[in-house]
């Protein structure tokens, strides 16, 4: 035991020296003046309101939906020199579209039955490329697909549009999907609109940079190891990981949508924690919002709440003081106002995260360097010896992957014992209403490229995914670099409704999404 007790000493003090070394190599790198969202003016505020609110405003024809498409049209066009989150749009035939709606509620020819079909009713979206849009680029982020145009949309595209949004854009992601940061070699790099010098996560990372300076209200994401969560967390918004397989993921990054077992999610993102239960309901369709009791409503003080200050992963770095702050402000909150109090717990695995999540991802239905081949098996250390040759297409990002494949296996009786033990005590542990408050990762966004060194800081979210539970991230004000902070709350499965009745009294009592602009 004293063994063990210096070797995570020893870590941890690794860890402070390399983080710290490595924030001054790279501050000194990107320099010393930061960019952020461009000022929004007071007469154009109309892009800073929830889906809901917009939805509500256009069907009473308070404002029309051609302003409302207009207005984030130009927001978009406005901030995306600096973010960089487009990969295809704006959409302009998105106008014709509100035009047509306009034209129709003047006319009265749409019923109430109508628009209670469509509940989103001329309210702009986007999604990630990787999601299809019919006739839309579908490039996955590689260079082999940068002119394929999708055949049909995706799912839960379809529903959306179903219910009355809109599409205008689709934004950014690494290639595959496959990194913790938003770059490829088609547009470039996606910058955080709080600091261009910093991260957007990924790979849902143009979603987040978008929703965060306001160019959409709405972002469908997918989510295999923190793809919606860490971009909302870098990015200062709200993004719902929900329970594996509630949600039709056919036509994301070519999927089936008929998978047997998989990590991979579609969910929301949102700049308001109340747009993302309505939402939900449109994603999952009528029967299952039935079986996961989406109407019913929460009594957040009759919940039991449960909070974990850390993994142990001593290949993780150790959460920043800001960080534990914030998750301490929540707790105390839910224990003023919970009858059973919040109680501080530890879960067997969370030390081992990437190990189980890395053994999972082995079993996923698809290959990361087929699909990086775009059909094509690759090889990791010719890809390499390419890329040092600068006759790559890949980024570097990718051939890190690549390599991981050579690196040795997770023994696989060890992960399947593991994974079931720490299912099986935070199964027990939140049972039908518990919840869990978790750190969303250890540092607020780091400097681009601070990913090829913590790369093991990711796993604070994707624990979640092996779980298969549904995880919300919530934001919760900035810290003293003006810098996003957050946390994750995490329910059984099935118990998405619990996650999101949370994020709103989080919402309520602090308010905790600051935006990246000032306005003026």
């Amino acid at each position: 035991m004293a063994r063990n007790r210096m070797l995570v000493y020893f870590f941890t003090l690794l860890h402070l020296v390399i983080d710290k070394v490595l924030y001054l190599c790279l501050k000194w790198y990107w320099g010393p003046s930061k960019r952020r969202c461009p000022t929004l003016q007071r007469k154009r505020l109309l892009v800073t309101y929830s889906a809901v609110e917009l939805a509500r405003m256009i069907r009473t024809r308070e404002v029309s939906c051609y302003d409302v498409i207009s207005a984030f049209i130009d927001r978009l066009n406005e901030v995306n020199p600096l973010v960089n989150a487009v990969l295809d749009g704006p959409f302009i035939d998105a106008l014709e579209e509100a035009r047509r709606i306009d034209e129709r509620l003047q006319q009265g020819t749409i019923g109430e039955a109508e628009l209670a079909a469509k509940p989103f009713l001329g309210v702009p979206f986007t999604t990630k490329d990787s999601t299809a849009v019919k006739d839309r680029l579908h490039t996955l982020g590689i260079v082999a697909r940068r002119t394929v145009r999708a055949n049909n949309d995706a799912e839960c595209v379809r529903l959306m549009k179903e219910a009355g949004a809109i599409i205008i854009a689709t934004t950014s992601i690494p290639e595959i999907n496959r990194w913790q940061e938003t770059r490829n070699n088609i547009i470039g790099q996606t910058n955080n609109p709080y600091d261009n010098r910093r991260t957007v996560g990924g790979s849902s990372g143009g979603e987040g940079a978008l929703l965060a300076a306001c160019g959409t209200p709405i972002g469908l994401g997918t989510d295999i190891g923190g793809s919606i969560r860490m971009p909302a967390f870098y990015c200062g918004v709200y993004g719902h990981k929900p329970t594996t397989g509630i949600i039709n993921t056919r036509g994301c990054s070519l999927r089936t949508g008929r998978e047997p077992s998989t990590m991979v999610v579609a969910g929301p993102m949102t700049r308001y924690a109340t747009d993302l239960l309505p939402l939900m309901q449109v994603l999952v369709g009528p029967e299952k919002c039935t079986s996961l009791r989406f109407d019913e409503p929460v009594d957040v003080r009759k919940l039991r709440y449960f909070y974990i200050t850390e993994s142990g992963d001593i290949k993780c770095s150790a959460v920043q003081p800001s960080l534990q702050k914030a998750m301490d402000r929540v707790v105390q909150h839910f224990g003023q106002i919970a009858s059973a109090g919040v109680r501080k717990v530890t879960l067997s695995g969370t030390d081992r995260t990437t190990n189980m999540w890395r053994y999972w991802m082995t079993q996923e239905p698809a290959n990361f360097g087929t699909l990086l081949g775009n059909g094509k098996p690759l090889s990791p250390l010719v890809e390499l010896a390419k890329k040092l040759t600068g006759r790559s297409e890949y980024t570097m990002a990718s051939i890190y992957s690549l390599m991981d494949t050579l690196l040795p296996q997770e023994k696989e009786d060890v992960i399947k014992e593991l994974t079931r033990r720490c299912d099986q005590e935070l199964t027990e542990l939140l049972g039908d209403d518990g919840v869990l408050f978790y750190h969303s990762t250890t540092h607020a966004a780091p400097y681009h490229y601070g990913a090829f060194v913590n790369v093991y800081n990711f796993s604070y979210w994707c624990l979640f995914n092996v779980l298969h539970v549904p995880a919300t991230q919530v934001p919760l004000g900035l810290d003293g670099d003006g810098l996003p902070l957050g946390i994750q709350v995490v329910a059984s499965r099935n118990r998405d409704r619990h996650c999101l009745a949370v994020a709103e009294e989080i919402e309520r009592v602090f308010n905790g999404r600051i935006p990246p602009f000032i306005v003026d």
